[in-house]
């Protein structure tokens, strides 16, 4: 009678994942699709998003709102993604100029054609942007992310996680305030000379 029953209850959890999957499938792709370049990248993550999924249910972890727990684990994929890449990847990534222009890291950074210095000095910001980055709570880390690399606006990312504008102004103003400390001391070896 039990085997019945956990068969009956596999049934109806393999049901729900396949009618999640289906649902939510394109407007996931799209979206992983929209902040990750490299096609193969965006196929792992989705699978990686969808594996999970099939875990919590496995686990009878509940998930009561499927969609924006799939989304939510697919940022937190990117992000992942985006500081196991090397120094060099966070190049392909802009930031706002004050101006209203789009400049790109890699125009804020020594240009790695100009000699040996340059080269490792930017070695050197990459990878102390990565780790400043890397030491921020999760929620600051993707509120930073979104809006500075990503230029996504705080309505949007309010509508898209159900976070209150003030909570994700908030917390992208602890994590600016970090990276500021945090960056200060190189940012000083490198004005000084």
């Amino acid at each position: 009678m039990k085997a019945l029953s956990i068969d009956a209850m596999t049934r109806e959890q393999d049901r729900q994942i396949s009618e999640a999957v289906e649902r939510e499938q394109t407007r996931l792709r799209n979206f992983i699709r929209r902040r990750v370049p490299d096609r193969g990248d965006v196929d792992d993550i989705l699978q990686d998003v969808f594996t999970e999924l099939v875990e919590a249910y496995r686990l009878m972890k509940p998930v009561q709102k499927v969609g924006a727990w799939l989304f939510q684990v697919a940022r937190n994929r990117i992000i992942d993604g985006f500081l196991k890449k090397p120094p060099e990847a966070l190049a392909d990534f802009t930031k706002s100029a004050e101006a209203g222009e789009m400049l790109s890291l890699e125009e804020l950074l020594p240009s790695p054609d100009a000699g040996p210095e340059a080269a490792y000095a930017r070695t050197l910001l990459l990878e102390e942007l990565q780790d400043a980055l890397a030491e921020l709570p999760q929620e600051q880390r993707e509120v930073f992310l979104a809006h500075e690399l990503e230029g996504r606006s705080f309505k949007e990312l309010a509508a898209e996680t159900g976070v209150r504008v003030n909570t994700l102004l908030a917390r992208k103003r602890y994590a600016v305030l970090h990276l500021r400390e945090r960056l200060q001391e190189i940012y000083d070896e490198f004005t000084k000379g």
